[in-house]
């Protein structure tokens, strides 16, 4: 990691403390393009704005897919305080982003939390009713 890299990963850090400091859960990050320039800064707004899919990351890729070319985004770096969650890390993936840094890994998270508090995945059943399922999607990537 570069120093410039350093930098920027602790600029994604602040934001963190931000978050925190606005009552928010404490992740922060950033979106930096092939320069280095910083493109989009957020935080986490989970709490505050009643939704639990105010993830920093989250933001960041939507508002890449929104505003960046696809070209630009696979160009862009995003640095985040904490290792994405699936959620955010599929967001990441679907817009095209070209690489994420982050300070916290997942389990370190996880470490740092009292015991019990780890999210846990809801009961999942099927595949099911497969030649149901297939009708409206058959075809679709293919157009």
């Amino acid at each position: 990691m570069t120093h410039d890299e350093e930098k920027l990963l602790r600029r994604a850090i602040e934001l963190a403390a931000q978050a925190r400091a606005g009552g928010n859960p404490p992740f922060g990050s950033l979106l930096a393009g092939p320069d280095g320039a910083v493109l989009a800064e957020e935080r986490n707004s989970s709490l505050t704005d009643r939704d639990i899919t105010a993830h920093p990351e989250l933001k960041l890729a939507r508002w890449a897919a929104r505003e960046l070319t696809p070209e630009v985004a696979a160009a862009t770096t995003m640095f985040t305080s904490c290792q994405p969650c699936g959620m955010c890390a599929g967001a990441i993936a679907r817009s095209g982003l070209g690489r994420v840094v982050y300070a916290l890994s997942g389990e370190q998270l996880d470490g740092l939390k009292p015991p019990g508090t780890a999210f846990t995945d809801a009961p999942a059943e099927g595949p099911a009713l497969y030649e149901e399922a297939r009708v409206p999607v058959e075809g679709y990537y293919s157009e």
